[in-house]
């Protein structure tokens, strides 16, 4: 291949203008050279007649440059793009319902919303592929992170615990893309044995556990456990994974009940009989059953009422209390087909690892959003879990445009998958 191969590869490679399609042609022509130069060979040529022989059977190197460099053009999902965009608008609409420090909110909004696109659109140039070879450093990260909320926060917000550094403040929420990146990687190797994995993911538990509130690990269960179920581990391996989370889940919520405070018991309690403690933890059930049972098909824009949270975990109730039922169908729907548009794009994906990335960034967006929803109607307990895209916050905004981000990036390359990366 040193000399026509060579020759035949530059000029196919000429006319294709993206960088990383050329790489990627050179290395599948190559082989293809290779496997059919062997072929001759072992019919009896020699091998400069068998190079000659099998670049001959290639065609002209011109037209298939033309035609490789059109269907290994970059591809950009514009319709995910557009539904980011609509989401991002939507996003300003609940502070401009607040009857108190609209202009600040509004900047504060603007840079979020430029972060997050930046986040989103920076990530789709980078070529996922090259992160697998990093799971242990991304583990690692997370690992870090978690380690120094527990030990050495430096801030306390809502009785979650914060490292501040400079303007940004890292919640155990940041180690969510992290451990979404490296286990990606981790469940993508063949070589990785369950109780490999059952050690790593015990650790992370036991760490996200430790931290006050249970948000973020609720999250992470969900995330693992759809990826467990896209991986290449046995069947049996991943029920005895699954099992671990599922256990302490219980054990933990049988330990909490007789070891839980006052407070934490009356939370519950306001959940399960609002009525009954309609003056203490169950008020805020019973308030936003009120305020949505008097929303409007099209809203009540002119009238004023206090809705707490109304901008960040509780936006759906001032969504729907001052845009109407109509908008809150809108939201849902723009919501739920960034999870049809999600599912759709992994379906066409021939890439173990991008297979796994958009299992994992699905479930990363899908259960904030169900839960979200599922908790204004009064069908979960109220926590601090975000409406994807909507809720006022730099983080919940930052974590959902990386997981579009990655989406992005895994469909720009979709048909970048050669000899050896197709999963089996």
């Amino acid at each position: 291949m040193k000399n026509k191969g060579e020759h035949f590869l530059k000029e196919v490679t000429h006319h294709i203008k993206s960088r990383e399609a050329r790489e990627f042609v050179t290395a599948e022509l190559a082989y293809h050279l290779k496997s059919a130069k062997n072929m001759w060979v072992q019919k009896g040529m020699s091998e400069e007649a068998a190079e000659g022989k099998a670049v001959d059977e290639m065609g002209s190197p011109v037209k298939l440059g033309q035609e490789l460099n059109r269907v290994h053009k970059p591809k950009v999902d514009w319709v995910l793009i557009g539904l980011l965009v609509v989401a991002m608008g939507i996003g300003f609409l609940p502070i401009l319902t607040l009857t108190y420090n609209v202009d600040g909110f509004l900047f504060n909004k603007f840079v979020i919303v430029l972060l997050g696109v930046g986040v989103a659109v920076g990530m789709m140039f980078v070529d996922y592929r090259k992160l697998e070879k990093f799971g242990l450093v991304f583990y690692s990260a997370g690992v870090l992170i978690l380690l120094m909320l527990r030990y050495s926060p430096t801030d306390m917000v809502n009785g979650q615990p914060f490292i501040v550094l400079g303007p940004l403040a890292i919640e155990s929420l940041m180690a969510l893309p992290l451990f979404f990146l490296a286990w990606s990687s981790f469940l993508n190797n063949k070589k990785l044995k369950w109780w490999h994995v059952s050690v790593l993911y015990l650790l992370t538990l036991y760490l996200f556990f430790s931290l006050p509130g249970l948000s973020a690990v609720f999250i992470y269960i969900a995330m693992m456990f759809v990826m467990l179920w896209c991986s290449q581990l046995g069947k049996k391996s991943v029920l005895a994974i699954t099992a671990i989370p599922l256990s302490l889940l219980v054990t933990g919520g049988a330990f909490f009940w007789f070891a839980a405070s006052e407070y934490q018991r009356g939370r519950l309690s306001g959940f399960l009989n609002p009525k009954a403690n309609s003056e203490g933890s169950g008020y805020i059930y019973l308030r936003l059953e009120e305020l949505l049972s008097s929303a409007k098909w099209f809203g009540s824009a002119g009238e004023q009422v206090f809705i707490p949270a109304a901008h960040t975990d509780l936006v759906f109730v001032s969504m729907t209390y001052h845009f109407g039922y109509v908008f809150a169908f809108f939201i849902v729907l723009v919501l739920a087909l960034f999870a049809a548009r999600m599912l759709t794009i992994s379906r066409g994906i021939q890439h173990s690892f991008g297979t796994l990335l958009l299992a994992g960034g699905m479930a990363l967006f899908i259960v904030p959003f169900i839960y979200n929803i599922a908790m204004i109607l009064a069908m979960l307990p109220i926590t601090s879990i975000s409406l994807p895209f909507i809720s006022y916050g730099v983080m919940p905004t930052v974590l959902n445009a990386f997981v579009m981000g990655i989406v992005l990036s895994v469909y720009r390359r979709k048909s970048l998958v050669g000899a050896g990366q197709r999963t089996v």
